[in-house]
C-alpha cells in the first residue's frame, strides 16, 4: 500500500521545499478550521503533506492549537503516516542540544485541552501504552541526517505552558518522574493520532536543557530559536529522506494503529448521540458505520 506522508511541523519548522505541483488548502473540519491551511504535493513520488503546527509565522500558542482539527484534517487528506516535529528540553545531559530524540512514551500534564473526538453520546477507550508507531518511529530515526546523534526513544513530559518549568518542576520531572524530553506539544497530539487510527511517531528537536542543569543557563525563548535555526536544515533533510523509506507501506500496521478503533466504541448503536457521530465519520467511519 502507498502510504501519504503527513509532517506536522513545530517551532521551527513551517514549510517544506521541494514539493511536487505543491499548494496550500484550505481544509475545514467539523471541528474547527486547522491551525493553517495544509501544503500538499509530491516529494520523490509519495504524496505529502505539510501542517505547520503554530501557523505560519507562530500564531498559536501551544494551548490554542487546534489539535483535533489538524488530525482530522490530515486524515481527510488521505494521510495514513503522521510524523510529528517539535522542539523540547532536556533532563538528560546525553541528550544534548542539538541532538533528535525519537519519543516513544508520554506523560501528559496538560489541563486546559479537548483530549479526544469522542465524548457523551459516543464513548470509546483507545489504548496508549504504546502511543506512537514503533515501525514508523524506527524509519524516522534512520531518516535523521548523517552527524546528527539521534536518540531511539524517550519518554516526553507534555506540560501546559506557554510558561517554560519551574526549578522545582524540572528537578522533578527529571529526578522522580524519569522524563527524558518536555515539551508543550506533544499531547493530545499524539492521543487523537491514535483515536484517527493514523501511525504516529514523534522527533523531538533538543534546544536547551530546560533549568535544572548547573551548568547550563535556563532556557529563554533566544536560546531556543539560536538551536531551532541551526537544526532547522536537519529537520527538513529528515523530512526529504522519509518518502523513500515509506513508499512501500505494510498494511495492516504490524503494530495495530491503523486498527485502534476495533474494540474501542463503548455506547450501543442505538444511545450514539447522531449528532457527535457524524462530527466523527473522517476520524471513526470505519468502526461507525458511516
Amino acid at each position: 500500500m502507498a502510504a501519504r506522508i503527513g509532517v506536522i511541523g513545530g517551532s521551527g519548522v513551517y514549510q517544506i521545499d521541494g514539493l511536487e505541483g505543491a499548494e496550500w488548502q484550505t481544509v475545514e473540519t467539523p471541528w474547527g478550521s486547522p491551525s493553517d491551511q495544509i501544503l500538499t504535493g509530491r516529494l520523490h513520488g509519495v504524496d505529502m503533506a505539510f501542517l505547520p503546527r503554530h501557523g505560519r509565522g507562530h500564531v498559536h500558542s501551544p494551548s490554542a492549537v487546534p489539535y483535533r482539527a489538524n488530525i482530522d484534517a490530515l486524515k481527510r487528506l488521505g494521510v495514513t503516516d503522521v510524523i510529528a516535529v517539535s522542539a523540547c528540553g532536556s533532563f538528560r545531559e546525553e541528550m544534548a542540544p542539538g541532538d533528535f530524540v525519537v519519543v516513544d512514551q508520554y506523560i501528559d500534564r496538560t489541563f486546559a485541552r479537548e483530549k479526544s473526538f469522542f465524548g457523551t453520546g459516543c464513548v470509546a477507550h483507545v489504548s496508549l501504552a504504546h502511543p506512537t508507531c514503533a515501525r514508523l518511529s524506527a524509519l524516522s530515526a534512520e531518516a535523521v541526517p548523517e552527524g546528527v546523534r539521534v536518540h531511539r526513544g524517550g519518554t516526553y513530559l507534555a506540560m501546559e505552558g506557554p510558561q517554560f518549568s519551574t526549578l522545582a518542576e524540572s528537578r522533578m520531572y527529571r529526578d522522580q518522574w524519569g522524563a527524558d524530553v518536555i515539551g508543550m506539544t506533544g499531547m493530545p497530539e499524539a492521543k487523537l493520532a491514535r483515536e484517527a487510527e493514523l501511525c504516529y511517531a514523534s522527533v523531538a528537536m533538543v534546544t536547551d536543557y530546560d533549568c535544572w542543569h548547573p551548568d547550563h543557563d535556563a532556557v529563554d525563548v533566544a536560546a531556543v530559536v539560536r538551536t531551532l535555526t541551526a537544526n532547522s536544515a536537519n529537520a527538513k533533510a529528515l523530512v526529504t529522506a522519509l518518502p523513500s523509506r515509506l513508499n512501500d507501506r505494510p498494511t495492516p500496521c504490524p503494530c495495530g494503529c491503523d486498527k485502534a478503533l476495533e474494540h474501542a466504541v463503548m455506547t450501543a448503536p442505538e444511545k450514539r448521540d447522531p449528532a457527535l457521530v457524524a462530527k466523527l465519520e473522517t476520524v471513526a467511519g470505519r468502526v461507525l458505520g458511516i
